[in-house]
Formats: C-alpha cells, sequence, structure tokens
C-alpha cells in the first residue's frame, strides 16, 4: 500500500501564511479579551470602591458608628453583591456581542498586580486605623484613593487598548 505525500505537507510560504494568520488571531483574540470595561461599569466598581471602605469601617468600629453593625454588614452585602451581578452582566454582554470571553489574565500585570494588593491593603487598613483612632477622615481618604485608582486604572486600559489597535 502505498500513500502519496502530495499535499500533505504545506510548502514554505504556505506555513509561515498559517503562521502569521494564527498569530494575528491571537492578537485579535487578547486584544478583545482586554479591551476596557464599559464605562457604566466602571461608574459601578467606582461607587464599590468609595462604599467599601466606609462599610467595613462602620462594621469594624468601636462604639458603633452612625449605625448598628449589622446594618454595616447589610450595606456591604448588598454593594459586593451588585458588584458581582454586574460583573457577570458585563461578562456575558461582551461575550454575546463579540465571541470572545472576558480574560483577566490578559490585563497588564503592571496594573492588576499592585491593585490586587494595593486596594485591600488601603481598605482594611483604613477601617482599622479608623477603629484605632475613631477619626472618620481615615474611611474618606481610603474611598476617594479606591475611586481614583478605579478610574485612572480605566483610563489607563482604555490608552493600552488604543495603542494595541
Amino acid at each position: 500500500m502505498e500513500t502519496s505525500d502530495e499535499g500533505a505537507r504545506p510548502t514554505q510560504e504556505q506555513a509561515r501564511a498559517a503562521l502569521a494568520d494564527a498569530e494575528r488571531v491571537r492578537t485579535t483574540v487578547g486584544a478583545l479579551s482586554a479591551t476596557p470595561w464599559p464605562v457604566w461599569f466602571t461608574a459601578v466598581l467606582t461607587a464599590m470602591l468609595v462604599t467599601l471602605p466606609i462599610g467595613i469601617g462602620g462594621a469594624l468600629a468601636e462604639p458603633e458608628w452612625l449605625m448598628p453593625r449589622w446594618a454595616w454588614a447589610v450595606v456591604i452585602f448588598v454593594s459586593e453583591a451588585a458588584f458581582f451581578m454586574l460583573f457577570f452582566v458585563a461578562s456575558r454582554r461582551w461575550t454575546s456581542r463579540t465571541g470572545v470571553a472576558l480574560r483577566l489574565d490578559v490585563l497588564p500585570k503592571a496594573a492588576t498586580i499592585p491593585a490586587m494588593i494595593g486596594l485591600p491593603v488601603i481598605v482594611l487598613g483604613a477601617a482599622l486605623a479608623f477603629r484605632m483612632t475613631e477619626q472618620p477622615w481615615w474611611l474618606f481618604v481610603a474611598a476617594a484613593l479606591g475611586a481614583g485608582l478605579s478610574i485612572g486604572f480605566h483610563l489607563w486600559f482604555v490608552r493600552l487598548h488604543r495603542g494595541r489597535r
């Protein structure tokens, strides 16, 4: 039984063209996956980063501050639930519109790693400082920093995305 090798192996030019096409698809999928969130989602994320330090600070306050601790816990739970619900909605809408799933691993590590480390430190650090000093300005500074970081990261991602096109 003899088999023909004709057509089994692409020419060098065909192989290079296929590799270039594959790289172009990979780049396009990566760019679409890392596209900045819609502005409404950034606004919701910013609002959550404003309410979170104040809510955690209120929940940790000794003695109670402005509201009972259980009310602060409800504020935290509702804002977090809304954030995750909207994250899910944004992801589904993006996938249905582009056919590409949102992936956080394609976002620049130079932004995501400091945010993943810095935001919890800011939020929890301000809440603990408030508990120790009973000075609410710690919470408001943390809320302002969270809002600034949220908007700053969004603008950075927009700029990075425009540079990829």
